[in-house]
Order: C-alpha cells, then structure tokens, then sequence
C-alpha cells in the first residue's frame, strides 16, 4: 500500500539524501518541506502516513512543529520521527516530550531508518 512521508530539513543536501533512498521504493511517495512552520502548514494540508523531521531549523524548530502537529486534531495522529545530530539525553527527553513517535541520531543508519519507518506504518 502506498505511503506518503513528509520530511521537515532545512538541509537541501539532507533532502536530496532522502529522496534518493526513497526513489527507488515504490511503496513510499516523499514530499517535503525546508522549516518548522512549513512542516506544520504542509502536514496539515497534506496528511502524511508519517512524518520525517530534523530538530534544529530557521523560523521553528523540529520539536516545537512536532507538539503543534500533535495538538492538531488533524494530524494528532501522525508518527513523527525526529532526526537530529544532538543524541545528549536532555534533547532526546524534549523530543519525547514534545510528542514524537521515535528520535534518531544524524548521520542515520538507513537499515535502521527503514525498520523505524515500517514500524511505525504497521509494516
């Protein structure tokens, strides 16, 4: 079943990193945003099966998008995923706290991405 994922970076080189490992799946479709705040606008217009998103970007960051799409009743129900360089406990703890689903450390493993990614799409 196709899935659509949203990935949040200002990273171009990030995004074009995402869209390569996920060209070739075709069960997974990737649209993506460049900030916070156009992460939350594009999830609540788009409606992805699960959402990608870096911690630290311009405008808003990943964790205060992540507890704004949580508050949302529209998008409540979305997985997000946040990615960040930062694996210090205080920042895994704010990402837990601000509602994500999983938190992964930078540069990611992509086995260990794509079983996070299927875990959380019930594959």
């Amino acid at each position: 079943m196709y899935k659509k994922i949203l990935l949040v970076d200002d990273s171009s080189t990030q995004r074009m990193a995402s869209r390569m490992l996920f060209g070739n799946q075709p069960d997974y479709g990737l649209i993506s945003a460049c900030d916070g705040k156009e992460g939350v606008e594009t999830a609540i217009r788009e409606r992805p099966d699960l959402i990608l998103m870096d911690v630290e970007m311009p405008r808003m960051n990943g964790l205060e998008a992540c507890k704004l799409i949580k508050e949302n009743p529209l998008t409540r129900h979305i997985p997000v995923i946040l990615l960040t360089m930062r694996s210090e406990e205080p920042y895994v703890r704010q990402g837990y706290a601000s509602g994500c689903s999983d938190f992964l450390t930078k540069p990611m493993n992509e086995q260990k991405l794509t079983a996070v990614i299927k875990k959380h799409l019930g594959e």
